[in-house]
């Protein structure tokens, strides 16, 4: 036997239920009765942890947002009702460039570094007009402070919708990217993987942000289309003969340290180990081979620039070739040429680009070489990938910096296959995300670049000696005293050092930089679960169960934490990746701010109601991209509208076979289910539990959903009215209480079910009968509901629906009113489902209002409907 379904109290329905002003009842008792706190069970099996993804702090959350978080609730509060211990925080990034330009644009603010602190700052008073006045410039400290103080108010707005939207978050666990314990775990976890060799700092080429002045991470890449133009160099071979090169990047030829082919084409395998001299600047380069080089671009040859892309760099170090190195962090041309030009007249064009930007040199070098005759024809028009930083708005250059890295298996195979391997001990939902994480690693060309030329970040826990000849000793970092974490080496001292001692030769220099706002992000499982600061806490929910995040970002979060936990344990930081697609406009192209085309969620909630916008958030199919379409959300609040009205119905009658409607009565589900319509419900109502059950487990919540609303359709459109009279007494009181006991078992365990995707309507109704929250209460047993169903199957169900169904059609196609009586209905079946009809047929009659129901057998269903005539007087 089962475990019974604890016994409800007494119902106290009120007169006109109304959806108005449930979120914020609910919301605050939830608080209140700490219905969503995280409470420690013995084992770690009782315990099911969700790795909650941080928004970031940039304003406003819009309506993606609302979709893919309801996702993750929904299966929380599953777990929570299937007997699990949830643990389910939030966080907020905030640290980072998002941040930034938010302040600096609310605020009207700039950072400049080299700004004393200043105790007495206040932002002025026409904040948000920038149309006033020029940017005011700060010191980082009080830029930093400038964006804890929006941050937090924007913080308490994030948190504000997402209790409207009724997410099941323990609101006592929150953390922020920024705060001092994210700081502390994030600076402890770089000096581990510094100490375990997986850290390390080089210079080397790497891709840079002009606008936004800091180098960028693969991961943080995207290619845009973009107007550009092939222009045909003339490069001369050491015997005089012309090598033509295709490039769309002319001004970097002063740059050019190799030209470059693949070893199997026969076109140059004569040149290659020669050299050739460049045009106008007159540098000797050698003639290389490489298998990156491709035989159908262009003219097959290519020149190896420092640096005009990835590919470059690739050449430039495998081929072991020098640095000539032009454009500066600025994104302008250096004031004088590299030293390999030496001649006047080579001296002399490179001054045409000096101090100018990208675009302007471009121009400039295309009519210098049109001049010297070194250019064949005019530059031809083309369109083509240029990468971007997925921030930025200028294209990204290569230059040389010093830079933090952390091993990624970019470099190393091993690394690279372990990575892979912790993959695919994950559970990824929809399956065929798992390829995109693996492609991903596949494609990886370097180590991760994780250090930030920014200001508001965590910064890297270091400091360096300085010598005597005032240089800093990048090779001997000073770390602290992890006890001290977390520190700013560019505000405290090193262990041994007075802050007079900064910068002096003898002395010391903190680290200038920040960490890449994913250093951080990629530790949230760390960050939640206490890793290093509360071991208890850690054991239980650590690896995490769920990861919940947008497929757009398998590459930076979930690859960053994967890489981040396999170094730290050796095994993957979470069991289940559950991937959400994108909320997508009416002209299928992704919502975003940048695009302009995003709905704010609080207009939403307004006209609809939380629940109604859950519901169109829960049918979207995981991984799947989805349509905003309001239509739904109107569905949803009739769903919910529905749902009350049913309650109020099932729940108005009393336990005496009668009713009480309004007034509330005893349980009256302690009758006896006797009738056979009743136990084929309930039999029915098992087999969707276990449906939903088994979609929950699968994290598939819209199927969960879409089983559970189409059942509840069937039933207050055919069960109720097939038991409508019985229920009211028509055909005695034992009749009576077995589909009053049904009608409230079904009821519970419909509140129950749809707990998870309507949360204020399902509490709303269940207390109306019940002490405690329905999303404490135990989730719905399928067992238990077939012992109740005591072998009825689900035929006579649907052979009085069917029935019910054609009745209904035919008055419908008579264009009579349903409450039409019907003279005489003959139903033709096979003889079993007569017999079953046999069953069910007075339930039948009285809800088709029936006079005659007779039978005929046949091998084909069918119901011929003989509707009585309307009496003239009426």
């Amino acid at each position: 036997m089962t475990a019974p379904r604890p016994e409800p109290g007494p119902a106290s329905v009120p007169d006109r239920p109304s959806l108005e002003g449930i979120e914020a009842r609910w919301d605050a008792v939830w608080e209140d009765e700490g219905i969503y706190r995280f409470e420690p069970p013995e084992s770690r099996a009782e315990v099911f942890s969700i790795d909650t993804p941080p928004p970031t702090v940039s304003g406003s959350l819009h309506v993606g947002h609302v979709f893919s978080y309801t996702h993750t609730d929904t299966v929380a509060r599953y777990q929570r009702m299937a007997g699990r211990a949830v643990f389910y925080p939030m966080g907020w990034d905030d640290n980072g460039l998002p941040t930034e330009r938010r302040v600096q644009n609310y605020y009207g603010v700039r950072c400049d570094p080299s700004l004393p602190y200043d105790p007495g700052f206040a932002p002025p008073p026409d904040a948000g007009a920038l149309a006033k006045r020029d940017e005011i410039a700060v010191s980082r400290p009080n830029f930093i402070e400038l964006c804890d103080r929006l941050t937090v108010s924007d913080e308490k707005a994030f948190e504000d919708l997402f209790r409207r939207l009724g997410l099941s978050v323990d609101w006592s666990r929150t953390y922020a990217t920024i705060d001092e314990h994210c700081r502390r775990v994030s600076q402890l976890a770089f000096l581990e993987n510094l100490e375990r060799g997986e850290a390390y700092q080089i210079e080397a080429p790497s891709l840079w942000d002009v606008t936004f002045g800091t180098a960028v991470a693969q991961a943080e890449l995207e290619d845009r289309e973009r107007p550009g133009a092939y222009h045909r160099l003339r490069f001369r071979s050491a015997d005089g003969g012309d090598v033509w090169i295709d490039t769309t990047r002319p001004e970097l030829v002063v740059s050019c340290v190799a030209l470059v082919a693949h070893p199997d084409d026969e076109r140059y395998r004569p040149l290659i180990g020669s050299t050739a001299r460049s045009p106008v600047f007159d540098v000797e380069v050698p003639f290389c081979a490489h298998e990156l080089a491709d035989p159908d671009k262009g003219t097959g040859a290519a020149m190896i620039c420092t640096f005009g892309d990835t590919t470059d760099v690739v050449w430039w170090r495998e081929l072991d070739l020098p640095v000539r190195t032009v454009i500066g962090r600025d994104g302008r041309f250096a004031a004088e040429p590299p030293a390999a030009v030496t001649s006047a007249a080579g001296r002399a064009a490179y001054a045409r680009l000096a101090g100018h930007t990208v675009g302007r040199a471009r121009a400039e070098m295309a009519a210098v070489l049109a001049e010297a005759s070194e250019m064949d024809g005019e530059p031809r028009p083309i369109t083509h990938a240029v990468k971007f930083f997925e921030k930025g708005d200028r294209p990204l250059e290569i230059v040389a910096s010093r830079q933090w890295y952390i091993r990624n298996g970019g470099r190393d195979p091993e690394l690279r296959a372990a990575l892979v391997q912790r993959g695919r001990e994950m559970n990824w939902v929809p399956g065929y995300m798992r390829a995109r994480y693996e492609s991903w690693i596949d494609g990886l060309n370097g180590d991760w670049l994780i250090s930030r030329q920014r200001f508001f970040g965590v910064p890297i826990p270091l400091w360096y000696p300085v010598g005597d000849d005032g240089l800093p000793d990048w090779d001997r970092p000073i770390e602290p005293d992890r006890a001290r974490l977390p520190i700013d080496p560019s505000a405290e001292a090193p262990p041994g050092y007075a802050e007079a001692d900064r910068g002096a030769p003898g002395g010391f220099v903190g680290d200038p930089d920040v960490m890449d706002t994913w250093a951080t992000s990629s530790l949230t499982p760390q960050i939640a679960t206490g890793w290093r600061t509360d071991e208890e806490l850690y054991a239980l929910t650590y690896p995490m169960d769920m990861r919940p995040q947008g497929h757009d970002i398998i590459r930076t979060w979930l690859f960053s934490t994967a890489v981040r936990a396999h170094l730290d344990t050796g095994g993957p930081p979470f069991a289940t990746c559950a991937l959400s697609g994108w909320i997508l406009d009416p002209d299928r192209k992704k919502m975003s701010k940048s695009k302009g085309n995003v709905v704010v969620p609080v207009d939403l909630l307004e006209a609809y109601g939380a629940d109604a916008v859950r519901y169109w958030a829960a049918s979207g199919r995981p991984g799947t991209d989805t349509a905003f379409d309001e239509q739904q959300m109107k569905i949803g609040r009739r769903l919910a509208i529905k749902i009350l009205n049913a309650s109020k119905f099932v729940l108005s009658f009393d336990s005496d076979g009668g009713s009480d409607a309004g007034s509330g009565g005893s349980d009256g589900g302690g009758g006896e289910i006797t009738e056979t319509l009743d136990r084929s419900m309930l039999h029915n109502l098992g087999d969707l539990v276990e449906a939903a059950t088994r979609a929950f487990e699968a994290f598939d919540y819209a199927r969960a959903l879409e089983r559970t609303e189409s059942f509840f359709w069937g039933f207050t459109d055919d069960y109720l009215e097939l038991v409508k009279a019985r229920a009211y007494g028509e055909r005695g009181p034992a009749a009576a209480a077995s589909a009053q006991a049904a009608l409230r078992e079904a009821l519970a365990v419909l509140q129950q079910l749809f707990a998870p995707f309507l949360p204020f309507v399902a509490e709303e109704v269940w207390r109306w009968w019940h002490g405690s929250s329905v999303h404490i209460s135990p989730w719905p047993d399928p067992d238990r509901l077939r012992e109740l169903a005591a072998g009825a199957g689900p035929t006579p169900s649907a052979v009085a629906s069917a029935v019910l169904g054609e009745v209904r059609r035919a008055k419908s196609e008579a264009r009579r009113p349903l409450r039409t009586p019907v003279a005489r209905a003959v139903v033709t079946d096979t003889g079993d489902r007569l017999a079953v009809l046999g069953e069910v047929a007075d339930d039948v009659r009285a809800a088709g209002r029936i006079r005659e129901l007779a039978t005929a057998a046949g091998s084909a269903f069918g119901v011929e409907s003989e509707l009585e005539q309307p009496d003239p007087a009426d």
